[in-house]
């Protein structure tokens, strides 16, 4: 009897990688499906993606998953981009279809997913991104698009926030504004949703948080962080002390993982499989 001892690759590219759980999460799913594949973790270097953009094509990877400090440079290695991924101006997946990659961004719609299943929705609401890197640009984005009213964002680069907040003005119906970080930022009153975009807090600089007044967090705003190692980010403990609803980075990643497994396989995720295994990893399960 004919036996298959090739696997099908797919993987994640990116610098700091070590502690990402997502293959942790794709493996589970693809175990529960029945389908050989595995999921790679493999740091890449800022000047070493041209070279692993080649290998993906030349393994016959699947795809791959772009994460810091890939999710722009990737653009121009890619053969064809979708709308939203145009739009955005970064990507976060690649698709190989015979060997011609395709760029999808899956952040911003997993974040909305994520968010809805809390019961918050961005419809007519006020949002503040910290950040304006790849993150914030696919929530930017895909906020705008699912009906913000107006969305800030706050950054020190005043080139690439006040890009992005001009990206969200000209190109959706959302309002896009700019603020310079200078200092503590301070949360506007009016705020409905604070999204903290930036890597501050990853792992292992966990003990960091990003620089603003929190005492300007009020209890009817929701606050987000697409950090997820570790998840009990110090931003939204101190979020959750003011009396903020806080929705964790886990909910984001299992919700963009399951589409990520979709556009590879062509097969439904086992969402609930990746929540559970992504909430045992990190003991909240």
């Amino acid at each position: 009897m004919s036996k298959n001892y090739r696997s099908e690759l797919v993987g994640v590219f990116g610098c700091p990688v070590d502690e990402n759980p997502t293959g942790v999460m794709e493996e589970a799913a693809f175990e529960k499906m029945g389908l050989n594949y595995r999921y790679l973790t493999i740091k890449v270097e800022k000047e070493d993606l041209g070279a692993a953009m080649n290998a993906v094509r030349a393994f016959g990877m699947k795809g791959i998953n772009l994460t810091i400090p890939h999710k722009v440079k990737v653009l121009s290695y890619l053969d064809e981009l979708s709308e939203a991924a145009e739009i955005i101006g970064a990507v976060n997946t690649v698709v190989n279809r015979e060997g011609k990659l395709f760029g999808e961004n899956t952040d911003g719609k997993g974040f909305l997913t994520a968010l809805k299943k809390e019961g918050i929705e961005v419809r007519d609401k006020k949002i503040v991104i910290l950040g304006a890197g790849g993150a914030a640009r696919a929530i930017g984005v895909e906020c705008a698009l699912a009906g913000a009213l107006e969305i800030t964002v706050v950054n020190r680069n005043e080139d690439r926030g006040m890009e992005l907040a001009a990206l969200i003005e000209t190109k959706t119906e959302a309002a896009g504004k700019f603020v310079k970080w200078e200092g503590s930022y301070q949360v506007p009153e009016d705020t409905d949703i604070l999204i903290n975009a930036t890597c501050v807090g990853l792992y292992p600089n966990v003990s960091d948080k990003p620089e603003i007044n929190y005492d300007t967090i009020m209890s009817r705003m929701a606050v987000s962080d697409v950090v997820f190692n570790d998840p009990n980010t110090l931003f939204l403990q101190e979020a959750a002390i003011r009396g903020a609803k806080t929705v964790n980075g886990l909910g984001m990643l299992a919700q963009q993982g399951a589409l990520n497994f979709t556009l590879w396989t062509g097969a439904d995720a086992p969402v609930g499989v990746m929540e559970d295994t992504l909430k045992r990893e990190f003991g909240l399960k």
